[in-house]
């Protein structure tokens, strides 16, 4: 995995990757409140982030090579990159260290520099050592002359110390409970306990320590060792959440923020995609489906929205009974694995073509007669990448885990599960109930502390952009974490679909991102630009 913004890639057993963007997002799932989000739990949580991430280091980076990326990947030989030891437990500072692998381009101008803006692309789990040259691409000047870029790998991800549990399926996806095609759960159970288990006897109690808080608090770590007094921070996806935490326990340290595509902070985890996941992918989908219909007399998927997203179920349904292997592959496709590949396809509009292009494949697949044009689009989809040297195969599945199920503490009840599963299963076929179901996180030890409550409290210094029809962050989330930070945020919504906001078509919403991180002013009222041209 890379950058969400270029090309991260969604993996499947055997090795094989989708290729195609992919941003795995707040992925939980019950309807039940998260436990331990307590605003007592706040105030413990903040007093732990600023007594022991706050307290002065003289720790700096030794700037040097980055590490080698993926085999047929370049890189901006500008970027240079170091390594930053924090302590595993921030309770016991003095204790083990791990590393945390962190990234430099030197974008800023002398004169006109106001700082580091530090970027995160999501997950969660995501590397990001290569985002300051994704974002250099689409960044005009007036801001790269300000800012330094700065990108980092969160602890136990990629090159931080990289985590492992040795997991039998190394994908993300792997651990999405979709349910049996009869509705049942029971496979589901199964695996996450075994995950669970896999884990706690791989890791011990190790894991605990891999959150979002304590991300946070590496963060503050980085802002010193770059001799920072504040840093900016721009926030993709999950990221949206570590920017949130590390504002709430870091006030007097936060410059300007911009958060894209966005999580609700009083929903994690086990809220976030069982109320509004399924809604999400409505919302989203009939945007693929019209681009099916338009090319009815070529796909035969439909000619309207309704017929093509019946098609579509159907062929899910059927695969869920019959799964069909991809010729001259090992990769057996389910329902599940349509779905998963439909959701990756539905995160930028530039890809809904080619998502038509592999409903019309899987279809053929499935009644046994595929075409050259079939065979073309599944090598594309299934074409082997290689991963980052050095990083287990398992490393962000683990680390999705770790934080999911590390941040807040989840239900434990099997049979709760069950029946919030067939209920979602019925109010949003598009998901099959996937959403409210079954994690590892159930099974999973206590949190080490109480989930960050997100405050409003600071200065009004927060840019929220959203998409109307974000099938991975949906809408919903942005005006959660909008209400969370009351006064301190300014809202920018968007008549558009897909993942990501800003370079995405809408000069209304790229005009108020460049101006708020160079002047940084934030609109006076919320904003919802419908002037989006498809690029």
């Amino acid at each position: 995995m890379t950058t969400t913004r270029s090309s991260a890639m969604l993996s499947f057993p055997g090795g094989r990757r989708l290729a195609a963007a992919l941003l795995v997002s707040t992925l939980a799932g019950t309807a039940l409140v998260a436990c331990g989000s307590e605003a007592t739990g706040a105030q413990t949580a903040k007093a732990a982030g600023t007594s022991a991430a706050g307290t002065a280091t003289n720790a700096k980076i030794a700037w040097d090579r980055c590490p080698a990326p993926a085999a047929g990947v370049t890189r901006n030989p500008h970027l240079t990159c170091g390594t930053l030891k924090v302590p595993l437990d921030y309770q016991n500072p003095r204790g083990r260290q791990i590393d945390v692998e962190v990234s430099r381009l030197s974008t800023a101008t002398p004169g006109k520099r106001r700082g580091v803006l530090v970027l995160n692309p999501g997950g969660p789990a995501l590397g990001g050592l290569d985002m300051p040259e994704t974002m250099a691409a689409t960044l005009p000047k007036s801001v790269l002359e300000r800012y330094d870029l700065i990108g980092f790998d969160p602890r136990g991800v990629e090159h931080s110390t990289p985590q492992s549990c040795d997991l039998k399926d190394p994908s993300v996806t792997g651990l999405f409970p979709y349910p049996a095609a009869d509705g049942s759960i029971t496979k589901n159970v199964a695996l996450a306990e075994a995950d669970a288990t896999q884990c706690a006897d791989t890791q011990g109690t190790n894991l605990r320590y891999y959150t979002t808080a304590d991300t946070a608090r590496d963060l503050d770590r980085i802002r010193q060792a770059l001799g920072e007094n504040k840093i900016s921070y721009w926030g993709q996806s999950y990221g949206t959440y570590l920017g949130a935490v590390y504002r709430t326990l870091f006030q007097d340290h936060t410059d300007r923020m911009v958060l894209e595509g966005n999580v609700d902070p009083t929903k994690v985890w086990a809220d976030q995609v069982a109320d509004t996941w399924g809604k999400g992918m409505a919302d989203r989908f009939p945007d693929a489906a019209r681009v099916a219909a338009a090319q009815d007399s070529t796909l035969k998927l439909g000619s309207s929205v309704a017929e093509v997203t019946r098609t579509y179920l159907a062929l899910a349904d059927r695969l869920d009974r019959t799964p069909a292997t991809v010729p001259g592959t090992s990769v057996s496709l389910d329902g599940a694995m349509l779905r998963n590949i439909t959701y990756a396809l539905l995160l930028h509009n530039s890809t809904l073509p080619a998502l038509a292009e592999f409903w019309r494949a899987t279809a053929d697949l499935a009644d046994g007669r595929m075409t050259a044009a079939d065979t073309a689009v599944f090598k594309q989809v299934f074409a082997d990448t290689p991963g980052s040297p050095g990083v287990p195969a398992d490393n962000q599945a683990t680390m999705f885990m770790a934080i999911t199920c590390g941040d807040a503490e989840w239900s434990h009840d099997v049979a709760g599960y069950a029946s919030r599963t067939a209920a979602d299963r019925k109010a949003w076929p598009l998901t099959a109930g996937m959403p409210a179901g079954i994690w590892a996180c159930a099974f999973w030890n206590k949190p080490a502390e109480a989930t960050v409550t997100v405050t409003s409290g600071g200065p009004r210094n927060t840019l929220i952009l959203q998409n109307r029809r974000d099938n991975a962050t949906p809408w919903e989330g942005a005006l959660g974490l909008h209400k969370a930070l009351g006064q301190g945020s300014a809202f920018v919504g968007v008549d558009n679909g897909g993942h990501y906001v800003y370079n995405e078509g809408s000069a209304c919403a790229d005009k108020a991102t460049v101006g708020f991180l160079v002047t940084g002013h934030l609109p006076d009222k919320n904003v919802y630009c419908t002037d989006v041209t498809r690029k």
